[in-house]
């Protein structure tokens, strides 16, 4: 077992989703280097050579397009933040209010599009298939805008507003429904003064296969719960052997996610970060370019003058 997959094992055992890991946790993941270059000239080089690119994606690549995040002062769906919603107890206790949560959040998505950060990627890994070159996409993003802008190996590990999961039989089911079912026509308004709709647990989404009617929850992973350990054996894979990692719009601070990227720059492959800000991260990195990611990223992944196109 390679140093990534044994480190990931021993963190992913520890560590769930949305929290982060403690202060000698980080520093075991610490490979500090000298201070990131923003030389977009010297990243192009680098991309001109890879073979395998993989991209790391968070949430500051969907603010672009206008999607909230629930983050931060102000990030509240009426009197609460997302970690109070998006918890299995949460749900347990109050379904209708997490169903609320998520109806509104999927209708917000229906009206959203991607952002040239979006359209970028999707090219690139369009344009290099032809040369025999790969791109993955690994985003803790819920929100498909990947898919919407035509990125095809996509890993999404914490799942999608678009799926739902039986909490009976554990069916797994595409759902572009809008509305997901009748009674939440009209829910999920996030003004504080909106009162519970109170939604009959039998009137929530249930489940459509033969004989089980079961309720439904969104296919996402929530606070306190364990990545698919099929998807983080997937991203596993695509860490090994990726010669090129680009981690874009993410805060690089919940695990286990943050880790993904250090850990490919601990065996000397080149990390560029694109972000608003610099990150715990950034100084383990080769490059760093800040600003929006839909200004910064089309140019670094345009096509190299040295690319042949068949």
């Amino acid at each position: 077992m390679c140093l990534f997959q044994s480190t990931a094992r021993r963190l992913v055992s520890q560590v769930h989703c949305g929290l982060k890991a403690s202060s000698s946790k980080k520093q075991k993941f610490c490979l500090e280097m000298a201070r990131p270059s923003s030389n977009m000239a010297d990243f192009r080089e680098v991309f001109a050579k890879a073979k395998h690119i993989a991209i790391i994606t968070g949430a500051g690549v969907s603010a672009e397009s206008g999607v909230p995040t629930f983050r931060g002062a102000g990030g509240f769906w009426r009197k609460w933040q997302a970690q109070e919603l998006a918890t299995p107890g949460a749900f347990a206790r109050n379904p209708s209010r997490v169903w609320e949560f998520y109806h509104y959040r999927r209708e917000v998505m229906l009206s959203k599009h991607p952002n040239p950060a979006h359209i970028a990627i999707a090219e690139c890994e369009k344009r290099l298939s032809k040369q025999g070159r790969s791109v993955v996409v690994i985003t803790q993003n819920i929100d498909e805008l990947h898919r919407k802008a035509g990125t095809k190996h996509l890993l999404e590990i914490h799942g999608s507003l678009f799926k739902t999961r039986c909490t009976s039989c554990g069916n797994v089911a595409a759902n572009y429904k809008s509305p997901i079912c009748p009674a939440l026509a009209g829910k999920g308004a996030p003004d504080p003064d909106t009162e519970d709709a109170a939604i009959p647990v039998e009137d929530l989404p249930q489940c459509e296969e033969d004989g089980c009617n079961g309720l439904l929850r969104p296919h996402v992973v929530w606070f306190g719960e364990a990545l698919d350990p099929s998807v983080l054996t997937a991203v596993e894979k695509e860490l090994d052997i990726c010669d090129l990692c680009l981690v874009v719009g993410t805060s690089s601070v919940v695990y286990p996610a943050a880790m993904f990227a250090p850990q490919v720059s601990a065996r000397g492959v080149p990390v560029a970060e694109f972000n608003m800000e610099t990150t715990p991260a950034t100084n383990r990195f080769r490059f760093h370019f800040p600003g929006p990611c839909g200004t910064t990223l089309p140019p670094a992944l345009a096509r190299h003058e040295t690319e042949i196109i068949s």
